[in-house]
């Protein structure tokens, strides 16, 4: 059992029940519609608010009581998520798929960004979108959340040359305070990227 399946299995959302708040800002901006896919979703709470704006939701995880969740909250919210157990080292990108991809807090090994990244690239469609929040590499002392693990947090050149034919939307890198459940807290230290990939790629 992975450490996320074990995680995710107590009865409280430990990341709280509602949206990211960048997400959520962003969503409401720029109104996309269409096909979304949320990868390493958790426990579902940016899946089910994308499903409340409308979109046709799919959620990505490898954790099968994190999905169970999803559901659950899905339920509860009276609207429908797609959930599919995947292990992002074997996920199938198929090209120009979804109008968004997003990632809220989804941290891998540097091997398995680079390729989650390039992933998301393909499988958007043109003129989709790819929105993200997550830790960067500066996080560690601020001891808010997020991977103990230098080799699990981002840095800004990742996005910024992987995406370099894209129309950048938005891009920081800075503080933001984020109380997500009980494991975000506090002044943290992320990277946001929003990027559109132009219609001709």
């Amino acid at each position: 059992m992975n450490f996320w399946n074990t995680r995710f299995q107590m009865e409280n959302y430990v990341y709280g029940e509602k949206p990211n708040v960048f997400l959520e800002e962003t969503q409401r901006k720029l109104q996309i519609t269409g096909q979304a896919l949320a990868i390493a979703e958790g426990e579902g709470r940016n899946a089910v608010f994308l499903a409340e704006q409308g979109l046709d939701v799919t959620a990505w995880d490898y954790a099968e009581s994190g999905l169970e969740k999803t559901e659950k909250l899905a339920k509860e919210r009276s609207v429908n998520v797609n959930t599919m157990l995947i292990d992002l080292n074997e996920a199938t990108w198929e090209k120009n798929k979804w109008d968004e991809i997003v990632c809220i807090f989804g941290h891998f090994p540097e091997e398995l960004r680079t390729k989650t990244l390039l992933g998301v690239k393909k499988a958007v469609k043109p003129g989709g979108y790819y929105i993200t929040e997550v830790y960067s590499h500066k996080q560690i002392p601020y001891n808010s959340g997020g991977p103990q693990e230098m080799n699990l947090l981002y840095k800004p050149e990742e996005f910024l040359k992987i995406f370099a034919d894209w129309r950048t939307i938005h891009f920081f890198m800075g503080e933001v305070e984020r109380y997500e459940g009980e494991l975000h807290n506090g002044l943290s230290h992320v990277i946001q990227f929003v990027g559109q990939k132009p219609m001709d790629l």
